[in-house]
C-alpha cells in the first residue's frame, strides 16, 4: 500500500470490487477532485498493486486530488471474470462512482482519467460517456483504441524501447490526432527505475 492510502469492497456489476483510496498529501485541503486510475492488463498480471498505477495515484494526492485504484474484475480480490475491456469499463464506473460519493462536493466535477497500458484503453471507453478534466495515457495500448478522439490536452507517455506496445504504433495513433507524444529515451514498457522521472514529468506538465 502507499501512504495515505485505505483499501475497502464495494459492490461491483461484477461481484465486490476491491478499491484504493489515496487521499490529497494536504489533508487540510478538501480535494481539488477525484482522478481515476486503472491498472495494466488482469490477465498479464497486472493489478491495482502495479508500480506504474502506484505512481499516478501518489502523483495525483500530490497534485491534491483524491485518487481512486481498483482491481478490474478477477484481479486481486475483486470478483468476476475478464470481459476483454466491456465489463471493465463497467468496473471503472463503479470505482468512480464510488469516488464522488466519498466526496459529494465532486459529485459533478469532471474526472482526471489515468492508466498505464491496457488501462488506457478502458480509460478511453470511460470518456465516452464522462468527459474527463483530463487525461494521462502512460504506455497506451493503441492497438485497442478505438477511432474515437481523446482531448487535445491528454499527457501522452511512452517509453522509446516499449516491446509491448512499440513506439511507431503510438506515433501512428497520434499523428491523425495532431497529439504530442512524451518520449523517455532508452525506456520500457513498465519503467523500470523511471518512476520518479514519471511522476515529476506529470506533476511538471499539469502546472503549465
Amino acid at each position: 500500500m502507499t501512504r495515505g492510502e485505505s483499501r475497502t469492497m464495494i459492490a461491483g456489476p461484477a461481484g465486490a470490487l476491491e478499491v484504493a483510496l489515496n487521499r490529497p498529501d494536504d489533508r487540510a485541503a478538501a480535494p481539488r477532485g477525484v482522478a481515476l486510475v486503472a491498472h495494466p492488463h488482469p490477465q498479464q498480471g497486472g493489478t491495482l498493486d502495479n508500480k506504474v498505477a502506484q505512481t499516478l495515484a501518489r502523483t495525483f494526492a500530490a497534485l491534491g486530488y483524491a485518487a481512486i485504484r481498483f482491481n478490474f474484475r478477477g484481479a486481486g480480490r475483486s470478483e468476476g471474470s475478464f470481459d476483454d475491456g466491456r465489463g471493465e469499463t463497467d468496473d471503472a464506473l463503479a470505482a468512480l462512482a464510488y469516488g464522488r460519493n466519498a466526496y459529494p462536493a465532486l459529485a459533478s466535477t469532471p474526472p482526471v482519467l489515468a492508466g498505464f497500458s491496457f488501462g488506457t484503453f478502458v480509460q478511453t471507453r470511460v470518456a465516452r460517456s464522462v468527459p474527463p478534466e483530463r487525461m494521462v495515457l502512460v504506455a497506451p495500448a493503441v492497438m485497442r483504441f478505438s477511432s474515437d478522439p481523446v482531448p487535445a490536452d491528454t499527457i501522452v507517455i511512452h517509453g522509446e524501447e516499449d516491446d509491448v506496445v512499440p513506439l511507431g504504433q503510438v506515433f501512428a495513433w497520434a499523428r491523425p490526432l495532431q497529439l504530442p507524444v512524451l518520449v523517455f529515451p532508452g525506456c520500457g514498457h513498465f519503467f523500470h527505475g523511471r518512476l520518479p522521472q514519471l511522476q515529476r514529468t506529470i506533476v511538471g506538465m499539469w502546472h503549465r
